[in-house]
This record gives C-alpha cells, sequence and structure tokens, in this order.
C-alpha cells in the first residue's frame, strides 16, 4: 500500500500499471479488417444492440472475433460489456447468473447460448489464490482496456461492434493473425501461475489454427507443466475435451506431448502409442473424428474417449480371463476397473461413462454369429456405436476383418441376405453376402463417432 502511495505521489507507474497502460486501441473499420457481417448470429446481434440501446457499451469479443477475422463463421459468441451481471439478467428473459471464480451470465434464444461477461478489472492482490499461485476467485470489474489486458492471447484480445462495424485491438492481435502467432499477453510465468488452464489451450489454438507459438510464450511450458496437476479435474475435462474435439486432435495430442504436458492427463496415451496396434487404433480413431468435425457433423464424446482407453481395457481384461475368469464377467470388471481409475483422473461424465461401458459390452457379442443372437444386437440402441467401433478394430488388425465384413453385410442386408450369412460358414459367409446387393452400400470405412440421436 506504501509503494502504491509513494508511486502515486511521484507520478511512477507500476510494471502492473505499465501493462495496463490506459492503452489506446487501434480502430479497424469494415474495409480494413474485412469481416463479413453475415457470418455474424443474429442473436450475437440482438444481445448487443440491447445492452446498447440501454446505455451501455457491448462487443462481440474473445475467439468469435478471431474467427471472423480468419473468414470462419464462429460456432460460439461471446459478448463483453461494461453492464453487471445483475444489469446484464434484468434485460433479458431467459439470462442465468453463473460462475464461482468470476460471474458471468448466460443468454439463451431457444437452443442458442451467449455468454455476456462484464468487463474485468485489474486482477488485485487480495484475489484468493492457493499455494502455487492460481487465482481461485476474482470477480473484479473494470474497463475495457484492463479487460483486454486480462486476455490471454492476443488474438482473443480484440473487440468487435456490429453497430458500427468497427474492430478495437488493444495488443497487436491483428498483425500476430496476419504472422501466424500466437502470443500471450502480458509476463508468461505470471500468466500461467494464474491459470495453468492457459497451456493446453496454447496447444490446442496452435494446432486448430496452424499458428506457431512464440518462443517467448512457448519457453516457461516445460518447466510449468506440473502446475496442471493442481487445476480441478473437470476443468481439466473440459479443455481435453475441447482439444479432442478440435477437429486436429492427433495435431494437438502431438504438440501435448512435445510440450511435456501429456503427464497427468492421459499418460496412459504414452502407453497405447508405443504400441503398434494400440498407436494404429487411437490414430485410426483420432483421424476419424477430425474427419467428422470438419465435415460439420456429431461426434460422440463417449465413443472417442471408448477409443483413447480400449486398450487399457482390453489389457485388464485379458488379465481376468487369464486369472480364470469368464469372458463376459471379465469384461465388465476390467471396464469397472478402467473407468473408477479414469472418473477420478479426468472428471469423466457419468453419461459419457455409460455410453463408454455399451460399446465395450458389445464387442464379444459380435463374435456370437450364429442363431438369434445377431438379431437382438439390431435391437440395441447403440448398435451403431458399437458396430464403427469394432471395425476400429478390424482396421487397425486387434480382430479379423471378416468379422467386420460380415456385419456390414448382415447389418445393410435384407431377410434373405441375413439368413444366408447365418446358414453359411464363417469365411464363407462373406462371399455369400457379396451375391446378393445389399439395400444399402457398406461402410468404406470406420465412422470415429456417432449422431448424438444414437
Amino acid at each position: 500500500m506504501i509503494k502504491k502511495f509513494i508511486r502515486k505521489i511521484l507520478g511512477v507507474k507500476s510494471s502492473a500499471d505499465e501493462a495496463a497502460g490506459n492503452r489506446k486501441p487501434k480502430v479497424l473499420s469494415a474495409k480494413e479488417h474485412g469481416i463479413d457481417p453475415k457470418l455474424l448470429s443474429s442473436n450475437a446481434i440482438r444481445v448487443t444492440s440491447t445492452l446498447q440501446e440501454n446505455g451501455f457499451k457491448a462487443f462481440v469479443v474473445g475467439g468469435a472475433v478471431r474467427d471472423l477475422l480468419l473468414g470462419v463463421k464462429p460456432k460460439d459468441f461471446d459478448i463483453a460489456t461494461n453492464a453487471t451481471p445483475e444489469q446484464v439478467k434484468r434485460l433479458f428473459r431467459r439470462a442465468f447468473i453463473i460462475g464461482r471464480r468470476f460471474q458471468i451470465v448466460h443468454v439463451m434464444f431457444g437452443q442458442d447460448l451467449l455468454e455476456v461477461t462484464t468487463f474485468r478489472g485489474p486482477a488485485t492482490e487480495a484475489a484468493p489464490k492457493d499455494e502455487h499461485g492460481r487465482v481461485l476467485r476474482d470477480n473484479t470489474f473494470g474497463e475495457q482496456h484492463e479487460d483486454a489486458v486480462r486476455r490471454d492471447f492476443t488474438i482473443n484480445a480484440m473487440y468487435y461492434d456490429p453497430a458500427s462495424q468497427t474492430v478495437l485491438d488493444y495488443h497487436g492481435g491483428i498483425a500476430d493473425i496476419r504472422k501466424k502467432t500466437l502470443r500471450i499477453i502480458g509476463v508468461p510465468e505470471a500468466r500461467y501461475r494464474e491459470d495453468p488452464v492457459r497451456m493446453l489451450r496454447v496447444v490446442r489454438f496452435a494446432a486448430k489454427l496452424q499458428f506457431t507459438i512464440d518462443a517467448a510464450t512457448s519457453a516457461p511450458i516445460a518447466v510449468m507443466a506440473p502446475l496442471i496437476n493442481n487445476v480441478p479435474s473437470a476443468r481439466v475435462f473440459d479443455e481435453m475435451l475441447k482439444l479432442l474435439m478440435s477437429g486436429h486432435a492427433m495435431a494437438c495430442l502431438q504438440q501435448l506431448r512435445k510440450a511435456g504436458l501429456h503427464h497427468g492427463l492421459m499418460p496412459l496415451l504414452d502407453v497405447v502409442l508405443e504400441q503398434p496396434m494400440g498407436e494404429k487404433f487411437v490414430t485410426l480413431a483420432l483421424a476419424s473424428t477430425d474427419e467428422r468435425i470438419q465435415q460439420g457433423k456429431p461426434v460422440s464424446p463417449g465413443f472417442l474417449f471408448a477409443s483413447l482407453l480400449w486398450h487399457q481395457v482390453l489389457e485388464k481384461w485379458n488379465a481376468y480371463i487369464a486369472a480364470g475368469e469368464f469372458s463376459i464377467p471379465a469384461l465388465h470388471l476390467a471396464a469397472d476397473d478402467v473407468l473408477n481409475a479414469q472418473t477420478d483422473a479426468l472428471a469423466l461424465q457419468r453419461k459419457i461413462g455409460s455410453d463408454m461401458r455399451d460399446i465395450w459390452a458389445m464387442q464379444p457379442r459380435f463374435e456370437k454369429r450364429v442363431g438369434k443372437t445377431p438379431y437382438k444386437l439390431l435391437e440395441n440402441t447403440r448398435l451403431r456405436a458399437g458396430y464403427d467401433f469394432l471395425l476400429l478394430r478390424c482396421a487397425s488388425g486387434e480382430v479379423e476383418a471378416e468379422i467386420g465384413e460380415w456385419w456390414t453385410a448382415f447389418i445393410n442386408g435384407d431377410e434373405v441376405a441375413r439368413e444366408e450369412l447365418l446358414t453359411a460358414k464363417p469365411k464363407a459367409a462373406a462371399g455369400a453376402a457379396k451375391k446378393r446387393k445389399p439395400r444399402r452400400a457398406p461402410a468404406s470405412k470406420p465412422r470415429a463417432a456417432v449422431a448424438a440421436d444414437e
């Protein structure tokens, strides 16, 4: 306090003051930034205009502005304003204040959710921190230039006003986008200590955008990576899910390993990726997931995590069978072991865990291709996910390709074709099915995820 008082009397700025510094933004017109207004969400415009009509400042901010500048239609739109959460809530019928560390408002229009955040002020020394320096709660509001300092990367610290179609750039984000450079705002070590999840975000954005990480931004990561262990597992899971479903999952995992950030997140991947069959299986699963996401198709988190953890289940399954357990009970025991361990480490949601268990439990049933068993499996609501998983196992060499071909023919065939498949000998069954044209073309390659309604 005394130091701050002396600086104020003498007119000397602290390093924090210089960082925030009442810096004036670079203002870019529509002609200069080139954003296409058609890429904006009508609900985002509705929120900003409502706030502005009531005397508040309001801007589209963060990743949405970054994507707009890159000519990509954003999936999510975040709004920044000088209105407090309570003031925002009063302006919209379906608005909910959430957040413990920093309060934000979720504004709903049907199924469309927009996140509205009040401009954040500089972090105070009095803000609660853990023993490693991670900020636990910081509900300090401030001015727009202070909010820009609190953003993580320069490319995420720009503000777009739909009404005037201008972009405010406080930290050279436009220049970094054009140079394809990812650079953190402020001192990297301090920013990572405040929130270690930023290290995961560096990796995700660099892989997704195919940007180069600034040298000063990447330098401390290898040393500070253990700080991730102090972050609540639910937050780590959310970030891992974003990373794996970014459309560049394999590139993200490779970057994680390169940066030394994979330890404590999914260390089992190291074991899997060192085994030829495991590496091929995971690579196929992630490549297929990336392809679906890039095509705008839905993906299933349960299928994705079932794929990543399968070889750990397989190892325990074989161990239980070797110990004298019957095959089906052994599989259930193996699934329990893996899910119990990973629920603590990754905070897997119950629904995701249930989907994973269903997919794994179906695998032995695909080997029973006699009697009524295949018909009963056709009635299973998770058949498509289990079948796609089987195709991954076939493609990786874990099980014979003939099993996958048989099920492809059985699923796509009519009643006569199915009866022929059931009566033919296993290796001849696929050939017999080819003589009869199926109703639908068989899948040419495994899908790594299924639609949500499956």
